[in-house]
């Protein structure tokens, strides 16, 4: 039976798998994926993360940070992209380790991935009910305060956890469960209504840029880096850089790991290159496309909030629209405000279109339910239950998990689905030397060995708890595949027929 946990799925059973009749629907294009892309990117990453990363980790050397994070993901990008040219099907870096690695480790990236894009929605439906409620306080609205954040927090000035006095994020919940309602309709109402926001939260970063850069005094770029420009440490031992009191690490590269999980998009594109009309061509122009272009604007609006206020006086919650209320632009805060809601809405709406395609990936093998995960809707052609239970899931995370511990549990997942894509391209070139590559990362072995000595070295630069919480939801995760998976698996069972699982109606 071990030998199963190594068994791997050939490139002619993954391209066999497009031609069955349960498949999605090849209706997004370049431009639609490049959206996607950039819905996914920019969003929670400039409009969120960036008080928290500036004001407890980096200062102003979070430019630094956002260039560090971009050229990690850089290296995983091309990977990605030379993946999905290869096997353009659903299930992003667990159908990539399931081709090279082998069952257990594509049951193990799987199960993070699941953790990521959960965990990652429910981040980003946090930061959408902050910027919600900064919109409301423009009019004087208010809600009530006992349904407007997490009931707990952590606050790095004492290292510790605190009650907030409320019950639960309502607002939260109620965006997780209009977008599933959109999701469940259809991908193609959903990347259209994504490619509308793209347009309109970029119309808005500029804004930010090119007004914010008047009101930039470069006094506040000093002390540029007042937590030191490193922040490396192993296992929760600081080895390089300064460390806060709940005993993580400061600096500019632990910032770069913190902001790490606004780069995650790219990855999202990936996932849906089943859907993609001509992916050997598209998905990696919209990987690419969407990370190059994100990463710049990052770099721009990170420059201009630290240069307008002073890093220690930038609000974590909204900290764009409130840098421009500072500065004495009230009207700029409504702007910003609307562009944010609407920015947000739309990463929102990627990641949680992107986790049920892991489930129906995963389901497809039989290591999940198919009855369940693999069910797609009759009329609508989306896989619907799971759709479901990702917008349920979301929900309650973003109701009752504050925005930190939210953002570093999510970048740890994300980081190491980046190592493992890294080096399956790695293996496919030894493995598979003369399998089609439409679209080939440069410069040979160098570019996927650098991708996973860059992830490492960001993961190394996580809080140790990080480390705890991944290790302890893989463990959930073998004892599922144990239990389940691993005798249901349609590649280690031979006599488990490879039929399509029928659709359910609606």
């Amino acid at each position: 039976m071990a030998n199963q946990f190594f068994l791997t799925k050939s490139h002619e059973v993954l391209l066999e798998e497009l031609r069955g009749e349960n498949r999605l629907h090849r209706v997004l294009g370049p431009v639609q994926l490049s959206a996607l892309g950039v819905g996914a990117i920019i969003g929670t990453g400039i409009f969120v993360l960036t008080g928290v990363a500036a004001h407890d980790r980096t200062g102003p050397a979070l430019m630094l940070s956002f260039v560090v994070a971009g050229i990690t993901c850089v290296f995983a990008a091309l990977c990605y992209a030379e993946f999905a040219s290869m096997v353009p099907v659903a299930g992003s870096a667990y159908t990539y380790a399931y081709a090279t690695l082998g069952e257990l480790f594509a049951w193990i990236i799987g199960w993070d991935l699941i953790l990521e894009y959960a965990v990652a929605s429910a981040t980003v439906a946090h930061g959408w009910s902050h910027y919600f409620q900064d919109f409301l306080s423009i009019f004087h609205i208010g809600l009530p305060s006992v349904v407007t954040n997490a009931p707990f927090d952590y606050l790095p000035a004492t290292g510790r956890l605190t009650l907030t006095g409320t019950w639960f994020d309502l607002p939260a919940i109620v965006i997780a469960l209009l977008v599933t309602i959109v999701l469940v309709k259809g991908i193609s109402e959903s990347a259209s209504l994504n490619a509308g926001i793209v347009i309109l939260k970029i119309a808005i970063v500029l804004f930010v840029i090119v007004v914010g850069a008047r009101y930039v005094n470069p006094a506040n770029w000093h002390p540029f880096a007042p937590y030191g420009l490193t922040g490396f440490s192993f296992f929760g031992h600081t080895i390089m850089g300064q460390t806060g009191k709940g005993g993580e690490p400061l600096g500019m590269l632990a910032g770069a790991a913190y902001v790490f999980f606004a780069y995650i998009g790219f990855d999202s594109v990936s996932t849906h290159a089943e859907e993609a009309r001509y992916p050997s061509r598209d998905v990696p122009f919209g990987i690419l496309t969407s990370l190059v272009l994100c990463t710049i604007l990052y770099i721009a609006v990170a420059a201009v909030l630290t240069g307008m206020i002073p890093y220690n006086q930038i609000n974590i919650d909204a900290p764009v629209s409130d840098a421009f209320r500072q500065v004495g632009l009230p009207w700029a805060q409504f702007l910003i405000s609307v562009g944010a809601i609407a920015g947000i809405t739309s990463v929102l709406l990627v990641m949680m279109l992107s986790q049920p395609r892991i489930f129906l990936a995963m389901a497809r093998d039989g290591l999940l339910p198919p009855g369940f995960f693999a069910a797609v809707h009759e009329r609508f052609r989306t896989p619907w239950k799971s759709t479901i239970l990702t917008g349920v899931c979301v929900a309650t995370m973003g109701a009752f998990l504050p925005l930190r511990i939210l953002a570093e549990l999510v970048n740890i997942g994300t980081l190491l689905a980046f190592v493992i894509v890294c080096a399956a391209v790695l293996i496919m070139r030894r493995t598979h030397p003369n399998v089609p590559r439409p679209f080939r990362a440069p410069f040979g072995m160098i570019v996927p060995i650098l991708g996973i000595l860059c992830c490492l070295l960001l993961m190394f630069s996580l809080p140790a708890e990080n480390w705890l919480r991944l290790f302890v939801w893989l463990a959930i995760g073998l004892v599922i595949y144990f239990a389940y998976g691993r005798r249901h698996s349609r590649l280690g069972n031979p006599a488990t027929k490879l039929e399509a699982v029928p659709l359910t109606r609606k």
